[in-house]
């Protein structure tokens, strides 16, 4: 017989993991399901950083960012864990004009721009061509201990977590969901989907997705050319945009950050192979390692190009790289973080237990599955 709760959440990534928590500290009954073991590099919730890139023109992103490093602190409160480091963030290339420096000022994101030559002095790990613009609130997340944190405070709060739990059935009916695992069954009010680069798999026929488009991407963590006991103050995140004209050797934007104890972190945005989640090679593609290498070698000359260690880890993008955070019956979707979503994760799980709690409407209208249709 299915154990009754009143919420189940499938994934334990990081928004899962920050559903869970959202809807534990309000009192709600919910049981977090995740199909891997504690600490698992299967998905896109794993490694040490992340970029809290607050480079954003427009809603409802900007409104996210304010509230999500509100609620990282609380977070950082509750489990005395250090996940949020505000060592800046830096955004060059491209035309060199930044709509998102007034639209961050309009909702309290600080902001200047600087001249190449400026930005050269404070930050010479980095060359830069175009002006810069400089954001001291961006920063850097452990994604490792984030994840762990958001777990630890669901349990606090009376969550039940359960690794290797894999889900094998969601059957929505008149009274709710029964989630259906290898060993058990429960039978629940509402089911939060946030399965990652397995959305598809598990919601297909149940909910009208878009395309997800999952893709292996491969950054890779640089050795400094020479040590440096003030790393972490010389090097903020950084964006890196292509020049107008174009380089045809660059596949894409690109990002990274200094990581403590592993090196500089460098990564293309979004131009992995496609990829099966249950059939990933893990192995770095060698011509986008090799352009990557090329990449440190002309504009990052504080790393060394030929000491690196790669990392593989996925992205789950919508065709138009916004995320999806809906309600459909009582199934709760979050999907298509299309590269750019952890950064909002606590502020995601907020949103993600509303529409649970409240109903379809309790989500930014602009992130709903209708503008698909």
């Amino acid at each position: 017989m299915a154990q009754r709760v009143e919420f189940v959440v499938i994934g334990g990534g990081a928004m899962g993991s920050a559903a869970a928590w959202q809807l534990a500290r309000r009192g709600r009954e919910v049981v977090l399901l995740e199909r891997f073991a504690a600490g698992h590099v299967n998905g896109a919730s794993h490694g040490p950083s992340r970029n809290f890139n607050v480079t954003y023109d427009r809603e409802p992103y900007l409104g996210l960012l304010v509230e999500a490093q509100r609620l990282w602190r609380e977070l950082e409160g509750e489990t005395d864990a250090r996940l949020l480091d505000l060592v800046g963030m830096v955004t060059h290339g491209g035309t060199g004009e930044y709509p998102e420096l007034e639209a961050g000022r309009a909702v309290g994101i600080p902001g200047e721009i600087l001249s190449a030559a400026e930005a050269s002095e404070r930050f010479p790990g980095i060359r830069f061509e175009t002006p810069v613009l400089w954001n001291p609130q961006g920063g850097r997340l452990n994604a490792d201990a984030s994840v762990a944190a958001l777990q630890s405070a669901a349990a606090v709060h009376g969550a039940v977590v359960r690794h290797e739990s894999p889900v094998i059935a969601i059957e929505p009916h008149g009274d709710g969901v029964t989630i259906v695992t290898e060993s058990e069954s429960f039978a629940a009010s509402v089911a939060v989907v946030a399965a990652g680069a397995w959305s598809a798999k598990l919601l297909d026929g149940l909910v009208p997705l878009p395309r997800l488009r999952v893709t292996q991407e491969q950054p890779a963590h640089f050795a400094l050319r020479v040590p440096d006991a003030d790393a972490e103050s010389r090097w903020p995140g950084f964006n890196h945009r292509p020049r107008p004209s174009g380089d045809e050797w660059w596949p894409t934007p690109i990002y990274g950050m200094y990581t403590p104890c592993f090196g500089v972190k460098a990564g293309w945005h979004g131009s992995g192979p496609v990829t099966d989640p249950d059939a990933r090679s893990f192995l770095p593609e060698p011509a986008q390692l090799a352009l990557l290498q090329r990449y440190v070698a002309e504009w990052l000359p504080g790393a060394d190009p030929e000491r690196l260690e790669p990392i593989s880890c996925t992205y789950t993008t919508t065709p138009d790289h916004d995320f999806v955070l809906d309600r459909v019956g009582p199934l709760v979707v979050g999907a298509g973080f299309s590269g750019h979503g952890f950064k909002f994760t606590p502020a995601i799980g907020r949103v993600l237990a509303d529409l649970a709690i409240s109903g379809a409407d309790a989500g930014p209208q602009a992130l709903r599955l209708a503008r698909f249709r």
